[in-house]
């Protein structure tokens, strides 16, 4: 069997947060093909990737699909001289989660008996609330009791997503081009009320998890995790500050209660040696789409299993980043939880052959080869946005 094509597809849906998701399909000489995910957070992203991963195919064309690790380091090693991280690990993840599901369906097995085997039955999930819907409180209640109804024994959110904003609807960040990390104190009052009104609907035994997005500078970070804390009990505080300094992230860890969780913006296993040699996270949360693909992340959970750190995959892109983070996890003893965006999945059922089960929170996972799921190509076809 050999590689025929590398196809990115790019696809408008309105179940994407940012207005479109970007599929990757491994195709082969025997019809077999795999799919793979890259979702990123900007259009600009996820433009230049489809470019970097054409060029790509045409390196790899001719190539036998089950030398996974083989193509992982062919792949990665192509871009150290300009970078290794972001982009070209991004364009690995995508590309070894399909070679993952060609390899299950080559052997009619999931993904899970390939990687040792399952350890549980199912996939714990921590979800979002959608806060577009928090325009009072009682929908703010309203939103939290339907997660905590669902089953769900996790939930996380972002206390601080309009803080900042001017008229035109931007951050400043994205009106002045760089980040101050700075928090009005207004804005920290308004943050912790909302988290206090969350810990009291959802109850004592519901984990609240905080996310600040990485925004924040030292002395910001402290304060408002410190504001936080004393609000709503919370259960972890998410990239406190930006990814590039982990200088920031041991200050904030040491002044600060609450356990630290990081990772999504970290690429490859050499990215978290650092982290857990330093002891700066209580919790790791690899994305499986940006952080080297399958083959990374039960690599990134053996580092973290060494040192008892709970993995807990990331999620914000589309059902394949669901799926394969959760086909590694069913291997995984030192896992938490997964991330879904929301508690009800039935967004993702228009672009896959079959809905994901989250009954209960929890994500189950069939028998079927591969990933488990296929991608509906008819959907794909007719929403997918021509770049030339």
């Amino acid at each position: 069997m050999k590689i025929t094509s590398i196809r990115p597809w790019l696809i408008k849906s309105d179940a994407s947060y940012w207005g479109e998701y970007l599929f990757v399909e491994v195709t082969t000489d025997e019809g077999v093909s795999g799919w793979g995910e890259i979702t990123t957070t900007t259009k600009l992203a996820n433009r230049a990737l489809c470019t970097i991963l054409r060029q790509i195919g045409a390196a790899v064309t001719g190539e036998d699909p089950a030398c996974i690790e083989h193509l992982w380091h062919k792949i990665f090693r192509s871009f150290t001289y300009m970078g290794s991280r972001g982009a070209a690990v991004e364009c690995v993840s995508a590309i070894d989660i399909a070679l993952w599901d060609i390899r299950g369906k080559v052997l009619g097995k999931p993904i899970y008996e390939l990687l040792g085997g399952p350890v549980r039955e199912d996939i714990a999930l921590y979800t979002h609330p959608n806060q577009s819907k928090f325009t009072s409180k009682e929908a703010v209640v309203r939103e939290i009791r339907d997660i905590v109804e669902s089953g769900h024994t996790g939930l996380k959110f972002d206390p601080f997503p309009h803080q900042g904003r001017g008229p035109d609807g931007l951050s400043r960040e994205q009106r002045d081009g760089y980040l101050d990390g700075s928090m009005t104190r207004k804005d920290e009052r308004e943050a912790a009320e909302l988290t206090a009104l969350i810990r009291e609907t959802a109850g004592p035994d519901i984990d609240i998890l905080i996310d600040a997005h990485g925004r924040f500078d030292v002395p910001t970070a402290i304060r408002l995790c410190r504001s936080l804390e004393e609000a709503g009990q919370i259960d972890w505080f998410e990239e406190p500050c930006p990814p590039e300094s982990l200088n920031a992230l041991k200050q904030v860890r040491d002044k600060v209660s609450a356990p630290i969780s990081w990772g999504e913006r970290g690429h490859t296993k050499w990215d978290f040696v650092p982290v857990l040699e330093n002891k700066l996270a209580d919790y790791i949360m690899p994305d499986v789409t940006w952080t080297g693909g399958i083959t990374e992340l039960k690599k990134i959970s053996a580092l973290c299993e060494a040192y008892y750190i709970p993995v807990s995959p990331h999620d914000a892109a589309g059902p394949i980043n669901v799926v394969a983070g959760a086909q590694v996890m069913m291997t995984v003893p030192n896992f938490y939880k997964l991330e879904t965006s929301e508690w009800n999945l039935g967004k993702y059922d228009h672009l896959i052959d079959r809905p994901l089960d989250v009954s209960n929170g929890s994500l189950k996972l069939t028998s079927k080869p591969g990933l488990g799921v296929e991608m509906n190509r008819d959907y794909l076809q007719a929403h997918e946005i021509e770049l030339g």
